[in-house]
């Protein structure tokens, strides 16, 4: 069976950054000298898992904090691009309408995601903004006409049942959490199509302008929608929204652009795992979020996909792999 060759593009969340996985010595995973790219891994998560929080904390609207996230990263993004002379205006040319098409989604996906934020525990708005890792490779068998291995269908059906478990104990909880759950699974969906549209901008582009752009684009949609929707925009305390940008977008992104330059998909499934269990510690503290054996049972479950999805087998198709949440998401 007609397979396309295998490409792996990272991209930001709930953790929303973008790269290449690269085919020589990243393969191995555990060689030598991969303390740096592990601790780089390990607090990239622990950044991007802190997002669903600071969303929390801001004075605005969901949407609008989805604007300021964006608003006060990408100058810095643009700027590093042009430091390294990337020149991404010059790499951009004839991609224009793919970019602003990839910027619309990652606008979509933030509002989508912040707003569940607000409605569902923290370590539910971690878990379904990440749901493009599975959503993905369903899109990539399509495209290389193949099916997936075994675990690859095991860890989809795995996802399917946890994310029911999870859906179930939030409609327990209140029809709220259950919206906040639909609203992160739709962000993750939308942070799928993001996925589809840059890995096309990234035939030509390097990430950092790829992702500058993105981002830059992304703004207008952005504000926008959180004017139409009447949400407060203008801040009264700042702190979070800097936060938000810098340890998320900024430090979450930059990390895990470097960490995915120098080991495997599995190594960053695994690590993955770290950002529902930090932003469920972070719910439990500030919001006595308790988790109930249901929702234990549904993360380990998605958890457990979102590692086994990465793997990869005879039969993978092309696969983009999202660095955390970002995101998400990210987030």
């Amino acid at each position: 069976m007609h397979r396309a060759p295998r490409q792996t593009i990272a991209t930001p969340e709930p953790s929303k950054a973008m790269s290449v996985a690269p085919d020589g010595p990243a393969a191995s995973g555990a060689a030598p000298g991969k303390a740096k790219p592990l601790a780089a891994l390990f607090v990239a998560n622990v950044a991007l898992a802190f997002g669903p929080w600071f969303v929390r904390l801001t004075d605005v609207g969901p949407v609008a904090a989805g604007f300021w996230r964006i608003a006060l990263a990408t100058p810095v993004l643009l700027a590093a691009a042009v430091l390294l002379g990337q020149q991404p205006l010059r790499q951009a040319r004839g991609l224009w309408g793919v970019l602003a098409l990839g910027g619309l989604a990652f606008a979509a996906d933030l509002a989508s995601w912040h707003a569940g934020i607000h409605h569902t525990q923290l370590a539910n708005a971690t878990l379904f903004g990440n749901a493009a890792t599975l959503i993905f490779p369903i899109y990539g068998f399509v495209v290389a006409r193949a099916w997936p291995t075994r675990t690859q269908g095991a860890a989809l059906v795995m996802a399917a049942i946890g994310a029911a478990l999870l859906m179930g104990r939030s409609a327990q909880l209140g029809a709220q959490n259950l919206i906040g759950d639909l609203l992160c699974l739709t962000a993750g969906i939308l942070y799928a199509v993001y996925f589809v549209t840059m890995a096309r901008a990234r035939e030509t582009m390097q990430p950092l302008p790829a992702l500058a752009l993105a981002s830059l684009l992304a703004t207008l949609p952005l504000l926008v929608a959180a004017l139409v929707l009447g949400e407060r925009v203008w801040p009264g305390d700042w702190t979070p929204l800097v936060a938000l940008a810098v340890v998320s977008q900024l430090v979450g992104q930059g990390l895990m652009i470097y960490a995915l330059g120098h080991l495997t998909p599995l190594v960053v499934g695994v690590a993955l795992l770290t950002q529902p269990v930090v932003a469920g510690a972070i719910g439990w503290i500030a919001y006595n979020e308790r988790l109930g054996l249901p929702d234990v049972a549904g993360a380990i479950l998605v958890g457990l996909a979102l590692v086994l999805v990465r793997k990869g087998g005879p039969a993978t198709p092309p696969t983009l792999e999202p660095g955390a949440a970002e995101a998400h998401k990210g987030t």
